[in-house]
């Protein structure tokens, strides 16, 4: 499928925007599994994407993004917690962030398995093929150990305190370091190359 125009627009951002809501559900669903409300208290533990789309960086962004520069950037709401209310303290931090980037892995393995079920052809085959692959790159791109990414969520638990503040000092100009190494460090090379090694894996 030509990923190019309005109708690939559409088609991609239908794709993201399922995975996306998954995606930050998961983290609300296993916020509240380890004792925090905020999340719930919000309304974002639903489905319903208008609870995790941002106007901005969800809509406006992507949109002059892709007609303007030919590539997606966006990030839906960041779903909120309570790290005093959490079980297991970083640990259950940790496990709240693992969740978002988990569920598009498993949206990625189930349309994966029900691809090579069906063998579709045409339209929903290419549909089913473009989930596949964002799912993967939405994984990968989240474990991404540097803040405010769930990566960084996972690696801090388990980091030792200098790293700790390193990454609390640095987290506010996280995603514009993000943006710096894929542009001009090779960065971007390396997670396209992850991502396919990921594909490869998959059933």
């Amino acid at each position: 499928m030509e990923v190019s125009g309005f109708i690939g627009f559409a088609a991609v951002m239908g794709c993201i925007l399922i995975a996306m809501v998954v995606h930050e559900f998961m983290h609300a669903y296993v916020g509240y599994k380890l004792g925090d409300a905020t999340a719930k208290d919000e309304g974002r533990l639903t489905l319903n994407p208008l609870k995790h789309i941002d106007p901005f960086t969800t809509v406006l962004l992507p949109a002059v993004a892709w007609f303007v520069f030919g590539f997606l950037v966006l990030a839906a709401k960041p779903v909120p917690f309570n790290p005093y209310k959490v079980k297991y303290q970083e640990y259950g931090a940790a496990l709240i962030a693992a969740a978002g980037p988990l569920s598009n892995l498993a949206l990625a393995i189930i349309t994966s398995l029900v691809y090579n079920a069906t063998l579709p052809s045409g339209f929903v085959g290419a549909l089913l093929d473009l989930f596949v692959g964002l799912n993967v790159a939405l994984f990968v791109f989240n474990l991404i150990p540097i803040p405010p990414l769930d990566g960084s969520r996972i690696l801090y638990a388990f980091a030792p305190e200098p790293l700790q503040e390193f990454m609390q000092k640095i987290e506010p100009y996280g995603f514009f370091i993000i943006i710096g190494l894929i542009m001009v460090g090779g960065f971007g090379s390396v997670i396209v190359h992850i991502n396919q090694s990921v594909l490869n894996l998959l059933p």
